[in-house]
């Protein structure tokens, strides 16, 4: 979200945090599962080993681009760890502090058994033609909706052989969407992302889960990222990653293009749009480190898995 961001809800995340505290005492568990968001959770595991209670901990924080001494916090307070990506279990190594790789819980949502509609009725119930589809995610922020949807539209007008179709995110109002889209002739659909992408010949993606989403979707991508630029300086001083996308953190190498802050231009965008929809080997390329990419993630079942070793954890105790 950035650090700015942040901070200007400080008020009403440390009032969760009593909440919690209070609701922990009250309820008194036998363990408390945390989920990422290391800000609020970190704090929660202090609270919670001083009270006696057990602490997992599903989905690691990122200390692998930020702030890895806070790995000592969680030797000290996490019980167990249980990671989603493959690369966390040798971060950890690192640390002498086993964790469990349990797989990416996406897997179990996207698969060959998901249910999606035909082309045919995705077109006719959005109202769109039979022209190729460019999906466009711009995210799930109005923050970043606005700023980045902007760029993205920006090249509608050079792609006309194409029709452009933006996901919108559920917790967004669609007037929100309409006011963008105004001017041009891309289209809106809601709660139909994964419709979208099965149909979609490529896809602009604003960076977070969504790349990982496109990639499991097989839909070539470019990944967008604009922020505001404060932030964007202090990420840069203290955020130690070589790819901001999952998809190429995932992978260790540059799978998809990543344009961010003032690389994210309409020129950058249409010359690495133009090579994915015109080269075939470049988009074939892609496509099959999609392929690999996926086999690393573990297969499906993460949640299961998740749920099966922490019963046995809970159980030898």
């Amino acid at each position: 979200m950035g650090f700015l961001e942040v901070a200007t809800h400080l008020k009403v995340i440390l009032e969760n945090l009593e909440f919690c505290k209070k609701d922990l005492l009250r309820f008194q568990p036998d363990v408390i599962i945390l989920i990422d968001y290391p800000g609020f959770n970190l704090r929660m595991a202090r609270f919670a080993f001083h009270h006696g209670i057990r602490v997992f901990y599903y989905i690691s924080p990122q200390l692998w681009a930020w702030r890895p001494s806070r790995v000592k916090l969680i030797k000290r307070f996490v019980d167990r760890m249980f990671v989603i990506l493959p690369f966390e279990k040798n971060f950890y190594a690192k640390y002498n502090f086993p964790v469990d790789f349990v797989g990416h819980p996406l897997l179990d949502v996207i698969n060959d058994k998901m249910p999606v509609l035909s082309k045919a009725d995705f077109l006719s119930a959005n109202g769109l033609t039979d022209r190729p589809i460019i999906a466009l995610l711009p995210g799930s922020r109005k923050m970043e909706i606005s700023k980045i949807l902007r760029i993205m539209l920006s090249v509608v007008e050079s792609f006309k052989e194409y029709q452009f179709v933006v996901a919108a995110a559920p917790s967004i109002p669609a007037h929100f969407y309409q006011e963008i889209l105004r001017s041009t002739s891309a289209k809106l659909v809601t709660n139909q992302t994964y419709d979208l992408l099965k149909h979609a010949t490529a896809a602009l993606v604003t960076s977070g889960t969504a790349t990982l989403e496109t990639a499991l979707m097989g839909v070539p991508q470019v990944v967008c990222y604009k922020g505001n630029a404060l932030s964007y300086a202090i990420a840069r001083k203290i955020v130690h990653i070589d790819y901001i996308s999952l998809v190429n953190l995932i992978a260790g190498k540059p799978l998809v293009r990543e344009l961010i802050q003032q690389d994210l231009t309409t020129v950058n965008l249409i010359e690495e749009m133009k090579i994915i929809l015109d080269n075939f080997d470049y988009r074939n390329d892609i496509k099959q480190n999609y392929i690999e990419l996926i086999k690393s993630l573990g297969g499906e079942g993460a949640s299961a898995r998740s749920a099966t070793l922490m019963i046995q954890y809970l159980s030898k105790n």
